[in-house]
């Protein structure tokens, strides 16, 4: 299991969730954990195996994240 990282609140909302590489599998998401319709979480999947590779969490929402931490930070995608 990855380091935990502390987001804004406990809902999950992805406000988008791409493929940026182009092969079918969604590797970037970026979500809304406390319904202010503003990104606190990204996430991406680095290697092209489905999974987090890296998570970051933002949580002033200044654009420079406080945490970034290998894996999921304990708050896996849905999809």
């Amino acid at each position: 299991m990855s380091e935990p990282v502390e987001t804004r609140g406990d809902e999950r909302v992805d406000l988008i969730a791409a493929d940026a590489n182009q092969d079918g599998k969604t590797d970037l998401w970026v979500s809304d954990t406390d319904g202010d319709g503003k990104p606190d979480l990204f996430q991406f999947d680095t290697n092209g195996d489905g999974k987090v590779d890296v998570t970051m969490s933002d949580l002033d929402q200044d654009n420079n994240p406080e945490h970034v931490v290998d894996g999921d930070g304990g708050i896996p995608p849905a999809a």
